[in-house]
């Protein structure tokens, strides 16, 4: 068994961001990707633990209360795919999107990733601060790029 340390939680303001899967909000988490919304379309429930289990998980706390979340498929070397970014929209055009962005590219697992993909539906000038551009063929694809 390999020893991974363990990555520092981040701060943006009053918010908290963690890669511990032990400070994920089950419940939040649940209702977010497993009960049918404009943002998911219901993901069975008998394939939430494995999801989970097998991403690199990224929570946002504000005082103490999940309020943001996204995960991360990865090789760790040539291929990442960001999925379910997601704050609360109480919580939206304050800047705390961006800095999850940035804690997730900056976790050491991460770091020197080839090539990013993604899929949105309306998040576009977020992920063009990041460089990533949409694919010409699908626009609700974006790919990111690192020539290292």
């Amino acid at each position: 068994m390999t020893f991974r340390p363990s990555y520092p939680d981040g701060a943006f303001g009053e918010y908290v961001f963690t890669a511990d899967k032990k400070k994920i909000d089950l419940d939040y988490l649940y209702n977010l990707l497993c009960i049918p919304s404009r943002y998911s379309t219901g993901l069975p429930p008998e394939r939430f633990s494995p999801v989970i289990e097998n991403s690199l998980c990224f929570s946002v706390f504000y005082q103490g209360k999940q309020v943001g979340f996204s995960r991360v498929i990865s090789d760790q070397s040539e291929f990442a795919s960001l999925w379910d970014v997601f704050i609360d929209d109480e919580h939206r055009h304050k800047g705390v999107g961006k800095a999850l962005l940035r804690y997730i590219f900056d976790h050491y697992q991460l770091r020197g990733i080839f090539r990013w993909f993604l899929m949105t539906e309306d998040a576009h000038g977020l992920y063009q601060k990041f460089e990533f551009k949409t694919e010409i063929y699908n626009p609700y694809i974006m790919m990111k790029v690192n020539v290292i």
